[in-house]
């Protein structure tokens, strides 16, 4: 039974991984500069990101929701995991890396949800472009950084499964 719980949980945690960076990766490498191509305006090429944001953040969320349980699960039956206070063994240290990587991602991901787009669609309908202008360049930049912390979690999860 444990084998396939953890078999299951290394299964679903890939999954989820694949769903939320692979996300960001195709948004940012594909879908947006695609979009500016093909639409030219930028009107259009925003309203094609909230469509796809719309489509794909209940994805992100999900993942994310389904990483903390499996990640949980993976910890538990792990033979490395002593404790998160245990920064003596090197597999310990990076692990604790990869979940302050992981932590700031979440943070990163809901405050682009939850708070930033609320202040984007403010100054949108207010009809303040600058900020409006501002505050989406913030957004933008901020999946940037999330991209770069999801192929840092990438590394740091190689390196632990080398360890």
């Amino acid at each position: 039974m444990t084998l396939w719980v953890v078999a299951l949980s290394h299964f679903l945690h890939v999954m989820g991984t694949v769903v939320w960076i692979g996300g960001i990766l195709m948004t940012l490498l594909v879908i947006l500069p695609g979009s500016k191509a093909a639409l030219e305006s930028p009107p259009m090429v925003g309203k094609l990101m909230k469509e796809v944001a719309k489509r794909y953040t209940p994805l992100a969320n999900i993942s994310i929701l389904l990483l903390i349980a499996t990640g949980i699960i993976m910890l538990y039956y792990d033979k490395n995991y002593t404790s998160f206070l245990d920064l003596k063994k090197s597999w310990n240290v990076v692990i604790a890396l990869k979940h302050l990587c992981v932590a700031t991602m979440i943070i990163i991901h809901f405050y682009r949800g939850l708070i930033l787009n609320k202040k984007i669609e403010k100054f949108s309908s207010q009809v303040n472009e600058k900020q409006s202008s501002r505050l989406k360049k913030i957004s933008l930049d901020l999946v940037k950084v999330n991209l770069a912390l999801g192929i840092i979690v990438l590394l740091l999860t190689a390196v632990s499964l080398s360890m």
